[in-house]
């Protein structure tokens, strides 16, 4: 049984763990972090709401096919984008989006935008990995016993 008040102060929490997932994700590049550190830390979020909440309630916020489509689509453009990379280290060339100043945001040329993928990436796929574990199995029937 879960206690009212842990819930309460838990979902009071959730959003400020949330934006340090983000943070963590943005300033990755400039600060210990990164894509996979941020995208851990708002997958336990997912993980912990999901917890809390029962799985009718969360399945209704985190729809599978959205999730599934955010998740290859990251994976497409973390594909091409990092192509593009090999390609200018190839052939020489100038990077799109620049280097920037360095210690500010914007300051990595292609390193925020893989950072943002990643940690969408990371976040998804621990969140599958919890509802995998919850359920107790990945929808197969064919299963022996």
């Amino acid at each position: 049984m879960k206690s009212r008040i842990v819930v309460n102060i838990i979902n009071l929490l959730l959003p400020f763990i949330q934006v340090f997932g983000i943070y963590v994700i943005l300033f990755g590049h400039i600060s210990p972090g990164g894509g996979f550190a941020g995208g851990s830390i708002l997958g336990a979020s997912m993980i912990i709401y999901r917890f809390l909440n029962g799985s009718e309630k969360t399945d209704e916020k985190f729809k599978k096919n959205y999730l599934l489509k955010i998740i290859c689509s990251a994976l497409i453009l973390y594909g091409m984008i990092k192509g593009s990379v090999f390609v200018q280290a190839f052939f020489g060339g100038h990077s799109i989006i620049g280097n920037g100043v360095p210690g500010t945001l914007l300051s990595g040329s292609f390193i925020l935008p893989l950072n943002i993928l990643i940690g969408a990436v990371v976040a998804i796929t621990f969140y599958f990995i919890a509802t995998l574990f919850e359920e107790g199995d990945a929808g197969h029937s064919d299963v022996v016993d």
